[in-house]
């Protein structure tokens, strides 16, 4: 057993967002390395528990299930009773409905998260990660982008994670508790919605007769799942000084258009590709490049890349295959 797989043993951790697409990914791999694993879920009348239901039963056994609302201090204090340690996933991520909503996500993200890292500072929580994005960054002012490259929010949803991500950092600095910020940059594989781009590019690949996308310029820097989660586990049990800003990424770039042309010849198909109007964000909206410094990851945490575009690409295809009848294509926008 290794030292990352010591200190996970000894962990209680609440992840919240569990039953999401990344939350459901790191539910499954800390359930057999930690001593106890509790899943924060959004209530629904129906118990649904989104994508947890893909997890095998014997692993699904072995997760509590928290169900409640990150708007309601209560719900979010009883998750927190008896954690040590605290995985923040839980969020509203989708961009374009942040544009019709924005104060569901100034609610979810930015109070939530509020009452969230309260519950953590009375539980005495050894370690509280907090989920931000790349999206805080707005387009690329210098290639690669630091941690320290400035904050800029082209979207509702990308500043009410600067909100949540400095409210978690004024934590750490104004009552010590040892907060990780964690900023993925674009994380792609199974279980994600066709609200992303790589989703719906393999969808249309696999069932349409063209593929419809908003604008082809813009670049992205793609991380598989796998590795994401492995990032966040060793954030969750580094030695890492209350406040560290650590961002995820492959540190390699590519166009839309580009990854489109990659996942069609994956699929060994041969289809024509468009731009949208309707499907592009507006115009001081879009976000024309990101490209990760994984300088600091790789210094902190030991962390790089193990999971190619490429092959990443292939796994995240090979499992869409299986679930046709979960998705539409026509009706998700990009």
């Amino acid at each position: 057993m290794n030292g990352l797989d010591k200190i996970l043993q000894s962990m209680n951790v609440l992840v919240t967002g569990g039953a999401g697409f990344i939350g459901s990914h790191l539910v499954e791999y800390l359930v057999p390395r930690c001593g106890r694993v509790r899943a924060f879920l959004r209530y629904s009348s129906r118990a649904d528990i989104g994508w947890l239901a893909e997890l095998p039963s014997d692993v699904l056994e072995e997760v509590e299930l928290i169900r409640g609302d990150l708007k309601d201090p209560a719900s979010v204090r009883r998750a927190v009773k008896g954690m040590d340690t605290i995985l923040h996933l839980g969020a509203l991520i989708a961009i374009p409905y942040s544009y019709q909503n924005p104060i569901d996500f100034v609610q979810t993200n930015v109070q939530g998260t509020a009452y969230l890292l309260m519950a953590a500072m009375d539980a005495g929580i050894r370690r509280f990660v907090q989920t931000s994005t790349s999206e805080v960054y707005g387009t690329a002012q210098t290639v690669p982008m630091t941690e320290l490259h400035p904050l800029s929010a082209q979207s509702p949803y990308a500043a009410s994670k600067i909100g949540a991500d400095q409210l978690a950092l004024s934590f750490a600095r104004s009552f010590e508790l040892p907060v990780v910020l964690l900023r993925p940059f674009n994380t792609y594989g199974p279980r994600q919605t066709l609200r992303s781009v790589i989703p719906t590019i393999i969808s249309q690949a696999l069932w349409c007769d063209r593929i419809t996308l908003g604008s082809l310029f813009p670049t992205r820097d793609f991380t598989y799942v796998a590795d994401t989660v492995r990032a966040f586990t060793m954030a969750a049990a580094a030695a890492i000084v209350p406040g560290e800003v650590v961002q995820v990424g492959s540190g390699k770039e590519i166009s839309i258009g580009e990854l489109a042309r990659m996942i069609i010849s994956i699929c060994g198909r041969d289809l024509p590709m468009e731009s949208e109007q309707e499907r592009v964000r507006p115009d001081a909206s879009e976000v024309s490049r990101l490209l990760a410094d994984v300088s600091r990851i790789r210094e902190t945490l030991g962390w790089q890349v193990e999971i190619g575009l490429n092959e990443g690409l292939t796994r995240t295809i090979k499992w869409f295959k299986k679930r046709k009848h979960l998705f539409k294509p026509e009706q998700y926008h990009v």
